[in-house]
């Protein structure tokens, strides 16, 4: 008996406190302090084109916050879709984009993904492009 009560304490101890921490949350302050990557648009739909043609899409976005944005990344969800972005900060209030081409030597429908990472407070920004490439007659 007095070990299951030594025991129960020696717990308290030690998972008490570890479980009384408040998770501490960026507050209002702490996040307008902060670069913010504003896209006019997230998805892209290039419709339905033949092998061969030219798929090239800007997506343009909008430095929001008041630190200058990085953008560290940016991935695609396959080697069809090749992306170019700026590789130096781009100030508060400053537009620029992200260019997206994607291989048209692939035909069928496609439904890709691109995942930007900023310095952000979200870290990262998923986009996407769609569309149907047809052989060309």
């Amino acid at each position: 008996m007095k070990t299951r009560i030594l025991l129960i304490v020696i717990l308290s101890i030690i998972v008490l406190p570890a479980v009384s921490q408040k998770v501490q949350m960026p507050g209002r302050d702490d996040i307008a302090d902060c670069p913010v990557i504003n896209f006019l648009e997230t998805e892209y739909n290039f419709g339905t084109f033949k092998t061969g043609s030219e798929a090239i899409h800007y997506f343009v976005f909008t430095n929001g916050g008041s630190k200058p944005l990085v953008i560290s990344n940016v991935r695609t969800s396959c080697g069809c879709a090749v992306p170019e972005w700026p590789k130096i900060p781009v100030g508060s209030g400053v537009k620029d984009s992200l260019k997206v081409e994607y291989n048209t030597k692939i035909k069928g429908a496609f439904d890709k993904t691109i995942s930007v990472y900023t310095n952000d407070s979200r870290g990262m920004i998923e986009l996407r492009i769609k569309g149907n490439v047809v052989k060309s007659k």
